[in-house]
C-alpha cells in the first residue's frame, strides 16, 4: 500500500507550517503503508502540479493533503471541497482571486473519497482532538483539494484522496492571545492514526 502525503509551505507571514513539520516527522513507512512526501507551494496556480506529477510517477493508492487552519483547536479531516477561489489574503505569489471557479467546467463540489469519519475517530482514539470539517475554506487548501479530486475523477478514478487541516503550533500563537494551538508531537500522533485509518489498519 502506498500513500502520497503532501503539505504546504509556510504562508501568511508565518515562519512555519505545522502541517509541513508534522509531515516531515512522520516515518516513511507506517506499518505496511509506504509514504511518499511532497511539499506544495501556497499558490493557486502552482499547488496542483507537484501533486499531479507525483500521482503519475508514484501510482499511490491514496493521497492525503495537509494544511494549516489557524484558529481551529482540533485536527480536521475535510469532507467537501467547493469549486470556488475567494481569497481573504494573497497567496505566496500575490494572487488574490475573488469569486473565481477552480475548474470552470467542473461540478459545484467534490466530496473526499477518504474515510473522514473513521480518520477523525482514530485520531481521537489516539488521544488527540479531532473532528470532521465541512468547509475547507476558499483559499489554496480548498483549491488543491478540489483540483486534485477533479483530476483523479477524470484520470485516476481508482485513487482515493482528501485533505486534512492542522491547528497552529504553540510557537505560532505567542503573539495571538486566546488562539488555540496543538503540540507538534500530538499532530504527528494524530496524523499517524489518520494514515492507518485510511487503509483500515
Amino acid at each position: 500500500m502506498k500513500l502520497l502525503l503532501t503539505a504546504f509551505e509556510p504562508f501568511g507571514g508565518e515562519s512555519m507550517n505545522p502541517a509541513l513539520e508534522a509531515m516531515k516527522r512522520l516515518p516513511d513507512r507506517v506499518g505496511d503503508i509506504g509514504i511518499v512526501k511532497v511539499t506544495v507551494p501556497v499558490t493557486f496556480a502552482g499547488c496542483l502540479a507537484p501533486v499531479a506529477e507525483a500521482v503519475g510517477r508514484e501510482a499511490p493508492d491514496a493521497v492525503l493533503c495537509l494544511g494549516q487552519a489557524g484558529g481551529r483547536s482540533a485536527i480536521t479531516p475535510e469532507r467537501v471541497a467547493v469549486n470556488l477561489d475567494d481569497a481573504r489574503m494573497p497567496d505566496n505569489a500575490g494572487d488574490a482571486p475573488v469569486d473565481r471557479p477552480v475548474a470552470p467546467e467542473g461540478p459545484a463540489a467534490y466530496f473526499a473519497t477518504l474515510p473522514v469519519k473513521a480518520m477523525a475517530a482514530a485520531i481521537r482514539d489516539a488521544g488527540v482532538e479531532a473532528a470532521v470539517s465541512y468547509t475547507a475554506g476558499t483559499f489554496v487548501c480548498n483549491h488543491l483539494m478540489y483540483a486534485l479530486l477533479h483530476l483523479l475523477a477524470e484520470r485516476y478514478p481508482g485513487v482515493r484522496a482528501g485533505f486534512m487541516h492542522m491547528p497552529y503550533a504553540p510557537e505560532q500563537v505567542r503573539d495571538k492571545p486566546g488562539t488555540p494551538s496543538m503540540p507538534l508531537e500530538d499532530m504527528v500522533r494524530g496524523l499517524t492514526a489518520a494514515v492507518e485509518a485510511i487503509f483500515g489498519a
